[in-house]
């Protein structure tokens, strides 16, 4: 995992000032393709007189449909970093895109077009960018339109000879279509499940680099009011762990109500609050700057257990339950603790196996939590409740596990208590163990 991280890390230093830029707009017969493979505002951005309505330009979004959703939150960051150097020119607004149903939402119930205020508090995404949902800009553009589309994609001769550079161009589209020309000369296709949204001009961009390398072309060779950029997880971080990366990242505040349920569990099972743990935070973030080991956190160890396709995708990363058992039995004692709560993917069986053999407890919501904000509030509060355990030990290589080392990190609780996880059969005790990215002020 450690190598895998170092890898987009490096492609980051190098420069993006020598930037290419997007030809001509296409609009005739063109078609959008979509490959077959698989994260609001105002504070500290400078405005450049660019504070009026009808100078207002909105950045639309999306990701491959594939993409899980502790990716979709990593790409996010890459949007808003890129939003704050838009935001030094011009006065763009940033639309994040209604949350479709995702490959690990799998209740039965309408999780389709989701808003994001479901999921985090958009106070605190604006205090970074101005951040509005996708029904709001169809309120103040009076219409379900997009004026352009910007479709990623990589190069398909790859890197020449070898080399590695940021670049950006128009090119034809590499993969069969997925939006498509109307009548009217409009172009259709899956928007967040939205039957009446079309877009005016479409075209593929083949782009190598970070989401700086968009900016040129935002600013200065499109003039569409609004600009949807779809597979937007092709561009990489513009500085990965660095400062703004950081402040992206902390803007990223779970909504209120998914923090109250998951503070309601910590008090009445696990005998944890803010005040005994040490965790409280200001209700603005950007207040809050924690020292390392200055979170106490509840009388309980966190375990992140991931099972289903993982046990397919990463069969070495993944101990069976048994050393499951057996590794967390050992953290318990050496950290003299005595509950464990599990968040995990396992099946009932699974579960209940492991409550045969572990003092466990697991969050199963109530109908209403479950109806009003789905799989991903669920998953939400899971990661709340473990980022105020006492100690942490999540699955190697998992995104899931990345996003509660961030928000532990955030909390103010030790590294070695945070950036931890369970070894794989063929390596207990041995596993490499997560690389320790720690937030930067």
């Amino acid at each position: 995992m450690a190598v895998g991280r170092l890898y987009v890390a490096v492609f980051l230093l190098l420069n993006h000032g020598n930037s290419a830029v997007f030809s001509q707009d296409i609009d005739d017969d063109s078609i959008a393709f979509d490959t077959s493979s698989q994260h609001g505002l105002n504070v500290e951005s400078l405005q450049a007189n660019n504070d009026t309505q009808f100078d207002k330009r909105y950045l639309l979004y999306d990701v491959n449909p594939g993409e899980g959703f502790n990716l979709r939150r990593d790409v996010y960051m890459r949007v808003a970093n890129m939003m704050k150097l838009l935001r030094e020119k011009q006065n763009w607004i940033l639309v994040v895109p209604p949350w479709r149903k995702l490959y690990h939402w799998r209740s039965a119930i309408e999780q389709n077009a989701l808003p994001w205020r479901t999921f985090f508090d958009l106070e605190s995404l604006n205090r970074y960018v101005p951040v509005i949902e996708f029904e709001e800009f169809v309120r103040e553009t009076g219409e379900e339109a997009i004026d352009e589309i910007l479709y990623l994609q990589g190069y398909a001769e790859g890197w020449k000879d070898g080399h590695w550079e940021e670049k950006i161009d128009d090119r034809d589209c590499i993969d069969r279509p997925v939006y498509h020309k109307d009548e009217s000369g409009y172009y259709r296709g899956y928007f967040w499940g939205m039957e009446d949204i079309f877009a005016r001009k479409f075209k593929c961009v083949s782009v190598q680099g970070t989401s700086a390398i968009l900016v040129p072309t935002l600013l200065e060779k499109t003039k569409s009011k609004s600009v949807f950029i779809d597979r937007f997880e092709k561009v990489m971080h513009i500085r990965y762990g660095q400062v703004e990366f950081y402040k992206a990242r902390r803007s990223l505040v779970f909504a209120k109500h998914l923090r109250d349920e998951g503070d309601k569990f910590r008090r009445e099972l696990l005998k944890s609050d803010d005040e005994r743990d040490a965790t409280i935070m200001d209700p603005d973030w950007t207040k809050n700057q924690k020292k390392e080991g200055s979170a106490k956190g509840g009388p309980y160890l966190a375990v992140h257990l991931r099972r289903a396709d993982f046990l397919y995708a990463h069969p070495d990363g993944v101990p069976s339950l048994d050393n499951a058992v057996k590794q967390i039995k050992d953290i318990l004692e050496k950290e003299k603790l005595d509950m464990v709560f599990l968040a995990t993917d396992a099946d009932k069986k699974e579960v209940t196996y492991l409550k045969s053999k572990l003092p466990l407890v697991k969050y199963d919501p109530p109908k209403e939590i479950l109806h009003n904000y789905g799989d991903g509030g669920v998953a939400i509060i899971d990661q709340w409740i473990c980022a105020h355990a006492q100690y942490f030990v999540g699955t190697c290589e998992s995104t899931f596990s990345f996003r509660i080392h961030e928000e532990r990190d955030i909390l103010g609780f030790h590294g070695d208590k945070t950036f931890n996880c369970l070894c794989g059969d063929k390596k207990l005790g041995k596993c490499e163990q997560p690389s320790k990215w720690r937030v930067v002020y």
